[in-house]
């Protein structure tokens, strides 16, 4: 509407005016255009866009993967055994003893979600600490910038924060135990190598793995999809083409 009604008066506007009017008057109305197709972005407006995008994205990420099922039933983040003692599961349910198996992988992921929900402060410490030539970085960067910048700022304090959670769920889910009986069933078979693995830093690193999986996901869904940038201020600074 505000385009067709500037044409209408542009038009009117030329049957009366010199060629140098004319061209001051394209200029103005071009202006206008532009102005309104892409308005300018405020440094402050792009901080807390992206700030907000990302506690949005971080939240529902955690708040996620710690439901119930929230590893175990997702294909893309579930915890399988690790990958130096896959051979110990096919050995193992060769054998029959598939419970103890299934036990020993449901744990795993019942860990990672007790764990996950701790995520958020740690997210939202990091998300307030950005800078405005961060926050450009991102808006400007490619589909995945937003979650590049958590792996680098969050990374080593989520492993740090994890750790005691991890090993306290591993214990309260059974997880320890049925890695035990695992590792010890397979290790008693004749003619096999035996098998350790660190449980805590390889359920730990998958549990933040997947934790950044999800909130790829988010940031991807906001700079992609309109419906998804649920206020005006990020409808503004991910709408912006400047």
């Amino acid at each position: 509407m505000k385009t067709r009604s500037l044409i209408i008066v542009f038009v009117l506007f030329t049957l009366s005016c010199t060629t140098t009017q004319i061209s001051s008057a394209l200029k103005t109305a071009t202006d206008i255009l532009d102005d309104s197709a892409s308005p300018a972005l405020t440094t402050s407006e792009v901080a807390s866009g992206l700030k907000e995008a990302l506690i949005k994205g971080s939240e529902k990420s955690a708040s996620t993967a710690s439901q119930t099922d929230g590893y175990f039933k997702n294909p893309a983040l579930k915890i399988i055994f690790p990958p130096e003692i896959q051979k110990v599961e096919t050995k193992l349910r060769q054998i029959g003893l598939n419970k103890p198996v299934d036990d020993f992988v449901l744990s795993m992921n019942r860990a990672a979600e007790k764990a996950a929900v701790e995520a958020t402060p740690i997210f939202v410490s990091a998300i307030k600490s950005m800078t405005i030539n961060d926050a450009w970085a991102i808006l400007k960067g490619e589909d995945n910038a937003a979650t590049q910048y958590l792996q680098r700022t969050t990374g080593d304090q989520l492993k740090t924060a994890f750790k005691p959670i991890i090993e306290r769920s591993l214990e309260a889910v059974n997880a320890t135990k049925y890695y035990t009986d695992v590792t010890s069933a397979y290790n008693k078979l004749p003619f096999v190598e035996s098998v350790e693995t660190d449980l805590t830093a390889y359920v730990n690193n998958l549990a933040i793995e997947g934790l950044f999986k999800l909130v790829e996901k988010e940031e991807l869904a906001i700079r992609k999809d309109p419906i998804a940038r649920t206020t005006d201020l990020l409808k503004k600074v991910f709408g912006y083409k400047g």
